[in-house]
């Protein structure tokens, strides 16, 4: 366990060095712009990866809480003068009481029809925030504020003195979010290494074990349900104030497949893979772009092949590659 905990610390440290180093290799506001979604929408796949990778329970619909976040945000500041923080983190609360009071009946069901419940709780999220016009604006969607702190507000448009260092608010953005997506793996892998985080691998591992060892399996199920629509609904509402303009597709069922795609892809219970999977799966397409018609073919085949010849996910399976080349070097030495 010690030494598990010991190479999460690794790569939270390896992730510092990634996100402050950077900015020494890209100065394009494009690139800083894509650096920060990239962020924060791993940020988001950290929460989900804890019910999905840790707890084993599958969720269809957690775009929905990414977009309550972003929404609720973006209304209160927009239209009842809120501040960003107060906005974001009452949307937290409210968010986490919805999954409290969504997830209690659905997480009795397992494999296919918890699947179902979620994705219909994705959908009932995005058709409201399609129809309520009035607050949402509809399909044709909302302007957001820009996001401030005390008065302090974090704008692509502005410029900002950082320890003497005029810096853009394109970098400033993409600092915020790289330290905001740090902290969110720290508290993620804090809660691994907890009581709660062995619960919910017990609970992974065998729902009837872990009852009979004593493990109150619906709490846990329930709790990491919470956890993770909190993840998305901070998330969803830092991405609604750094685009400044939200439409339901933040919500929608095609964002939801994106996100169990990241955790999928990168490997599910690694918290830094999952992160990996996200940086690919929203680099993939900027890189596939020149071939026009047959970008999503190829999409498809790249994603397919991946879970073919990689079925444990991207970082699990270099991980043990590296580990099997490390032991034949050791053996052929001795």
């Amino acid at each position: 366990m010690a030494q598990l905990a010991n190479f999460r610390l690794k790569g939270l440290l390896l992730l510092a060095i990634v996100v402050f180093a950077l900015p020494l290799f890209i100065s394009n506001p494009f690139h800083y712009g894509l650096a920060t979604q990239i962020a924060l929408i791993a940020g988001a796949v950290v929460g989900l990866n804890l019910l999905v990778g840790f707890a084993g329970q599958i969720s269809l619909g957690h775009a929905g809480f990414f977009g309550l976040g972003a929404y609720f945000s973006g209304i209160m500041t927009s239209n009842y003068g809120w501040s960003a923080v107060p906005a974001l983190l009452v949307g937290a609360v409210g968010v986490g009481l919805i999954a409290w009071v969504v997830g209690r009946p659905i997480l009795r069901l397992k494999g296919h029809y918890l699947s179902m419940a979620t994705l219909a709780v994705g959908f009932i999220i995005a058709i409201i925030l399609n129809n309520e016009r009035a607050l949402t604006g509809g399909p044709d969607g909302m302007p957001v504020p820009s996001f401030d702190v005390f008065g302090w507000e974090l704008s692509p448009f502005n410029q900002y003195s950082l320890l003497g260092v005029e810096i853009s608010g394109d970098l400033a953005w993409y600092l915020f979010a790289g330290v905001v997506l740090l902290v969110a793996v720290w508290l993620a892998q804090n809660l691994i290494d907890s009581p709660i985080g062995r619960a919910l691998r017990s609970v992974h591992g065998s729902e009837v074990a872990a009852s009979v060892v004593g493990v109150d399996t619906a709490k846990y199920k329930s709790l990491v349900f919470v956890i993770s629509a909190i993840y998305a609904s901070v998330m969803g509402a830092l991405y609604g104030h750094f685009q400044g303009f939200i439409t339901p597709s933040v919500a929608s069922f095609d964002f939801s497949i994106l996100l169990i795609t990241m955790v999928v892809l990168g490997g599910m219970g690694s918290t830094i893979g999952v992160i990996i999977g996200a940086v690919v799966l929203e680099l993939l397409p900027q890189v596939l772009a020149d071939f026009q018609e047959m970008e999503m073919v190829l999409f498809g085949l790249i994603l397919m092949l991946t879970m073919i010849f990689m079925p444990k996910g991207l970082l699990p399976t270099a991980a043990g590659f590296w580990a099997k080349r490390r032991a034949q070097t050791a053996g052929g030495k001795a």
